[in-house]
């Protein structure tokens, strides 16, 4: 809650780049919580790229011009966006389902002959078409799934509905030409020839690999963020 707080007081610059937070002091205070807690809120600020603690100075606010997009997390879009405040549609341009064939299998990881889901969705962001998402779910694993629940969010879906536990991705993350579909789907602009491609093979905590996807955002739109820390060897 403190986060989440902290985060929309950011998102809506009522801490500025370069402002200092208030101290722990202040803010536990503020929240009428313990200071333990607040470190761990400042934990996941740092985590998200959206500030830097600096020993013994403070909680320093980091520029924050483009969507912040973690790339070491497993989030869904819908939770992104309620976390950043950000206003933003999803439309489905195609959901089927499909037996995977050689082209599938080579592409996804997924065996010949898997029954899947094919949900791909363009997600409009500041009135803009700014992202395309391809996913390939194992139809074993998905249930009933529908095109309206792929309007709104797949993993509530899977999370909530089904109880399937969502632990881990591999993710590849790299900058491609814009294809043919990205530009009839996506709102680029002339001076647009890269788009940023993420693609990720997600896993339950049995380690079921159940989906495979692409995501491929507007470059000037996205800022994504990965926390690196020394370990010593």
């Amino acid at each position: 809650m403190i986060a989440n707080d902290l985060e929309q007081k950011i998102y809506s610059d009522f801490y500025k780049e370069n402002d200092l937070l208030p101290s722990e002091n202040q803010l536990s205070e503020s929240y009428a919580t313990t200071r333990t807690t607040v470190r761990q809120a400042l934990s996941v600020l740092e985590e998200n790229g959206l500030i830097h603690r600096r020993h013994g100075y403070g909680s320093i606010v980091i520029a924050h011009d483009k969507l912040l997009f973690p790339i070491s997390g497993l989030t869904s879009f819908k939770e992104l966006q309620t976390s950043l405040g950000f206003k933003s549609e999803t439309e489905v341009i195609d959901f089927e389902e499909l037996c995977v064939d050689q082209k599938m299998a080579d592409r996804t990881g997924f065996p010949l002959g898997c029954k899947v889901f094919q949900v791909l969705r363009r997600r409009k962001i500041d009135d803009k078409f700014a992202i395309l998402d391809l996913d390939i779910l194992r139809a074993d694993v998905c249930g009933a799934l529908t095109k309206s629940i792929a309007e709104n969010s797949i993993y509530d879906y899977l999370e909530n509905s089904l109880n399937l536990e969502i632990a881990y991705a591999q993710k590849e993350i790299t900058i491609d030409f814009i294809s043919e579909q990205d530009q009839r789907l996506l709102d680029l602009g002339s001076q647009d020839h890269h788009i940023v491609s993420v693609k990720s093979h997600v896993y339950l905590s049995d380690n079921t690999f159940f989906q495979y996807t692409e995501s491929r955002h507007q470059v000037d739109k996205f800022r994504f963020t990965e926390v690196a820390r020394r370990q010593k060897r």
